[in-house]
């Protein structure tokens, strides 16, 4: 059951805990103040280690309300990992379509790991291609701000699946 903070109107206010739907607005920043990204429309995600978004942020977030605002700075570690070398590579451009182009992506099988990545092209030069596995924010530091919009109760069914669900219910 979700934590209520009882209002100077009288109303019940939830709050952020385990097992709510949570509604953000956010604006995601470098550490120099750069702009990266930022909704334009507010985000769902389950809160209580689902992993529907980084992890201090969710730590951040929990026990706030409605209308709150929250800032959380995080290095590389705390979000999309340090930049890794050996997700880089040189290719021959025939194993790629004629039409390739820099920031096409390709899915790919990680040398060490052996899963599937998904590689950008991000240089194509005298008959070779670079593709890179790495996030394109890896190894950044970054500042996210965000605003709470929304909590509610997660259904039954979204706590069982460990995300959310769009109105109507399951959709995947």
């Amino acid at each position: 059951m979700l934590a209520e903070h009882f209002s100077n109107n009288g109303l019940f206010k939830m709050i952020v805990s385990k097992n709510s739907v949570v509604s953000i607005s956010y604006d995601l920043f470098d550490l120099q103040g750069d702009l990266i990204e930022q909704t334009s429309e507010p985000i769902e995600y389950l809160h209580g280690g689902f992993r529907g978004i980084f992890e201090l942020v969710e730590q951040a977030i929990e026990g706030k309300k409605i209308g709150d605002n929250i800032e959380v700075k995080l290095e590389p570690s705390d979000a999309f990992g340090d930049y890794d070398e050996s997700l880089v590579h040189l290719e021959s451009a025939d194993k790629f379509p004629k039409d390739v182009e820099i920031g096409m992506q390709f899915e790919g099988q990680g040398e060490t790991s052996g899963e599937r990545k998904l590689f950008r092209v991000t240089d194509i030069a005298d008959g070779k291609v670079v593709v890179d596995g790495n996030h394109p924010l890896a190894g950044k530091g970054l500042l996210f701000k965000c605003k709470v919009e929304g909590v509610r109760e997660a259904t039954q069914e979204e706590i069982s699946h460990g995300h959310v669900h769009g109105p109507g219910g399951h959709h995947h």
